[in-house]
C-alpha cells in the first residue's frame, strides 16, 4: 500500500511540475520570438529562423526559473492536496506533513541532478548554436574573435587596415605566442608581426620581443625590436566578455575538460562560479519544495490561503534580489564568490529548517 502511495504522491506531483514548466516555456517563446523578430526585422528572412532561435533559447532560461518553477508547483500541489481532503487521507495511512515534504522535495532533488546530467549538454549544444547565427547575422561582422581548442582568433578592420590575429592563448592580461597578420584595403599582405606575448590590458597593445616582417613586391624585410606598439578594438577586458556566457558549457563538460577550459583561456572564477551555481540547483529546488509547504501547509484555515500564496510570491522576489545582491557583493571583492554563491541557499535552508519543525506539529 506504501508504494502505490509513493507512486501516487510522486507522479501527481511531478505532473503538476511538468504542467507549469510547459506553462512558463509557452510564454518563453512568445515573449522571445518577439525579441528575435525584432532582431531579424532588417533582414528578408520570415519568421523560420526567429522560430528556431527561440527553441534554441527558451529550454536554457527554464533552467534558470526551475527553482521558482518548482516553487509554485510544489506551492499548487500542496494547496491541492488541502483542499480535496487528499492530506487528511495520507495521514490516516500514517503520512506526516515532513513525511510528505521530504517525499516531494527529495523528488526535486533528484530532478535537479538529471537535469544537470542529462538537460545541460543538449541545452549548451542549443546556445551554442543560438550564437553561433546570431554572430552570423550580426551587424559587427567586420569585428570577430573565435575561442577554441586551437587559440584565440581575431579578425578585425583598424584604421582602414584588415587584421587577423592569432595566439596561443590568452593568460591574464597577455595574449601568448601571437601572430598578427595585416593587409590592405585589396586584402594583400602588408605586415607580419610575431611576438612572444603581448600585453593587452587596454586597446594600446603593447608586444615583447618583436619580429615584424613588411611585405614589398613579393619580398619581405625582416627587423627585430623589444618593443611594438599597435592599436586594436579589443582590450583584456572585452575578451574576457566574451567567456562570460558559461551557458555553452554543459555541467558534465566542466567537470570532466575543466583543465582544458582552462587552457583555453576561461578564468578560474568563472569557471568556478560555474560549477557551483550548478551544484547549488538540486540543492535549491529542494529548499524551494520545503519553502512551499511551509507557506501551504502552514496556513490553518482554507481562507487564510490568499493570504499565504501572496506572502509566498513576495518571498520569491526577495529571494530573487537577494541572489543578485550577494553576486553583487562578490564582484565587488566584499565576500568571496563561493559565498555569494551558497548564501541565499544557507539562509532558506534555516528558515525551512525552523518551518518544517512548526509544521510537522501540525
Amino acid at each position: 500500500m506504501n508504494k502505490i502511495l509513493y507512486k501516487y504522491i510522486t507522479l501527481n506531483f511531478l505532473k503538476i511540475v511538468l504542467n507549469t514548466l510547459l506553462i512558463i516555456f509557452c510564454f518563453g517563446i512568445i515573449l522571445n520570438l518577439f525579441e528575435e523578430i525584432n532582431f531579424f526585422k532588417n533582414l528578408n528572412i520570415g519568421l523560420g529562423l526567429p522560430f528556431l532561435l527561440t527553441i534554441m533559447y527558451v529550454p536554457n532560461l527554464l533552467i534558470k526559473l526551475m527553482p521558482f518553477a518548482i516553487f509554485l508547483a510544489s506551492m499548487y500541489y500542496f494547496l491541492s492536496l488541502q483542499s480535496n481532503n487528499d492530506l487528511l487521507s495520507l495521514k490516516v495511512f500514517g503520512f506526516s506533513n515532513w513525511k510528505i515534504i521530504l517525499l516531494l522535495s527529495s523528488t526535486a532533488l533528484i530532478f535537479g541532478f538529471l537535469i544537470l546530467f542529462a538537460i545541460t549538454p543538449v541545452t549548451s549544444v542549443m546556445i551554442k548554436f543560438y550564437e553561433k547565427t546570431k554572430a552570423t547575422y550580426s551587424k559587427d561582422i567586420d569585428h570577430l574573435v573565435s575561442i577554441n581548442k586551437n587559440g584565440v582568433w581575431i579578425k578585425e578592420i583598424n584604421n582602414g587596415n584588415f587584421r587577423i590575429t592569432k595566439a596561443k592563448s590568452l593568460e591574464s592580461s597577455f595574449l601568448k605566442n601571437i601572430t598578427i597578420y595585416e593587409f590592405d584595403k585589396n586584402k594583400k599582405i602588408k605586415k607580419r608581426l610575431e611576438s612572444k606575448n603581448a600585453d593587452i590590458s587596454n586597446k594600446l597593445w603593447i608586444l615583447n620581443d618583436v619580429k615584424i616582417y613588411e611585405f614589398s613586391n613579393d619580398l619581405y624585410d625582416l627587423k627585430e625590436s623589444k618593443y611594438y606598439e599597435i592599436t586594436s578594438n579589443f582590450n583584456e577586458a572585452k575578451l574576457n566578455s566574451l567567456y562570460k556566457n558559461l551557458d555553452t558549457i554543459s555541467f558534465v563538460s566542466l567537470i570532466t575538460e575543466y583543465d582544458e577550459y582552462i587552457k583555453k583561456g576561461y578564468t578560474k572564477k568563472l569557471l568556478s562560479k560555474k560549477l557551483n551555481d550548478s551544484l547549488s540547483l538540486p540543492i535549491f529546488l529542494f529548499l524551494m519544495v520545503v519553502l512551499a509547504s511551509i507557506f501551504t501547509l502552514g496556513s490553518i484555515r482554507k481562507t487564510q490561503n490568499l493570504y499565504y500564496i501572496f506572502i509566498a510570491i513576495i518571498s520569491c522576489v526577495v529571494i530573487y534580489f537577494f541572489k543578485d545582491l550577494s553576486m553583487a557583493l562578490a564582484e565587488t571583492n566584499r565576500i568571496s564568490l563561493m559565498l555569494s554563491i551558497w548564501m541565499p541557499i544557507i539562509a532558506i535552508g534555516l528558515f525551512c529548517s525552523i518551518g518544517v519543525i512548526q509544521i510537522n506539529e501540525k
